[in-house]
């Protein structure tokens, strides 16, 4: 199939810059047998049964937009450069993004805070090795200065600020890694989740950092010619045999996001049992997929020509896809990161 299938208009009005508040009260979209209703993301527990099965991704995002400026002769000492933290390499080594890149060279130091320096290791054409130098705990330095790295598009209408720090991190996250929220889990509170252990709802958590691969966009028009990102991800003995029960008591199991999807579809699945995982995938979802254990997905609204839209138009089929984005639209639902969501059901439930 060609990218210019998965297109669509979306008027700017549209994009949010702000989350909702309380975070329950965006709007949920729910396609089910060919059918669209409007909802809140409060009905989400009224729209569930006992058998089914959630699954939240737990991944912590990173405040990995950093600012400093370079100590060099040869560098304007009042030019500002920033870093996004792409992945650690070892304690003190990072692979990142710099802007601007041509500016640095190896062996600069890059002032952050009096606490904590950088020493440019090596540069290529992507970015720069830093190899960083401070006292103490590497994260707390991080969470003191670090900026929340929300997308791109969010950027160009307002700058990041520290209301991101709550609002660009699911009240799961646990576990360091992430450099972009798994969004669908964003509109998920404490009331809301209270309501879905009262009425007998299970879920579970498994993780998926997920890279800087999320922004990278389809250059290919061939889509068969992409290759997706790689991330790291894992599920526990305890989220699988959860998993493996649900399946085999014909419940739905119901990832919150495409992140969790994609590790679920990872898996090794044989006769509705599922093993536990930890590694990295590269899966990417394209119609003509054959799902293995989703039933369900609770998404958020995504990018034209994106692969996470090709997820969903593989899940649901691309024309009730094109379906459910024209009502969004013509609706005024907000859409990316901090925009409305979706509860979709395959075709078989």
């Amino acid at each position: 199939m060609n990218l210019s299938d998965f297109d669509f208009d979306l008027p700017k009005r549209l994009v949010a810059s702000r989350p909702v508040r309380p975070r329950s009260n965006a709007k949920l979209l729910l396609y089910h047998n060919n059918s669209i209703k409007d909802y809140n993301f409060f009905n989400l527990p009224e729209l569930l049964c006992e058998k089914d099965l959630l699954i939240f991704n737990d991944s912590k995002v990173l405040p990995a937009l950093l600012h400093g400026f370079v100590n060099s002769d040869n560098v304007d000492k009042k030019r500002t450069f920033e870093l996004l933290l792409v992945y650690q390499i070892n304690d003190k080594n990072w692979f990142c993004f710099c802007k601007p890149l041509k500016k640095i060279k190896s062996g600069n130091y890059i002032f952050f805070s009096d606490e904590l320096i950088a020493q440019v290791l090596d540069k290529c054409d992507r970015g720069l090795i830093l190899k960083f130098e401070f006292k103490g705990n590497f994260f707390n330095h991080l969470y003191n200065i670090g900026i929340m790295p929300i997308p791109p598009y969010i950027r160009k209408i307002r700058k990041a600020d520290n209301s991101d720090k709550k609002d660009y991190q699911s009240i799961f996250s646990k576990k360091i890694g992430s450099i972009a929220a798994p969004t669908a889990s964003l509109h998920f509170d404490s009331k809301l989740i209270k309501e879905i252990k009262n009425k007998g709802i299970n879920y579970g958590f498994l993780t998926l950092h997920v890279g800087i691969g999320t922004f990278n966009p389809i250059r290919s028009e061939n889509i068969n010619e992409h290759k997706m990102h790689s991330e790291y991800g894992e599920i526990n003995k305890e989220t699988a045999d959860m998993v493996t029960r649900t399946l085999k008591a014909g419940g739905r199991v119901i990832p919150v996001g495409t992140t969790s999807l994609r590790i679920l579809e990872s898996l090794d699945y044989k006769n509705k049992i599922v093993k536990p995982f930890s590694g990295s995938t590269d899966i990417f979802i394209k119609p003509g997929y054959k799902f293995k254990i989703a039933s369900g997905l609770i998404t958020n609204f995504h990018l034209p020509k994106s692969s996470l839209y090709i997820l969903i138009a593989s899940f649901v089929g691309l024309e009730a896809a094109k379906k459910i984005y024209s009502h969004a639209i013509n609706n005024n639902y907000r859409f990316f990161s901090y925009g409305d969501g979706s509860i979709l059901f395959r075709k078989f439930y």
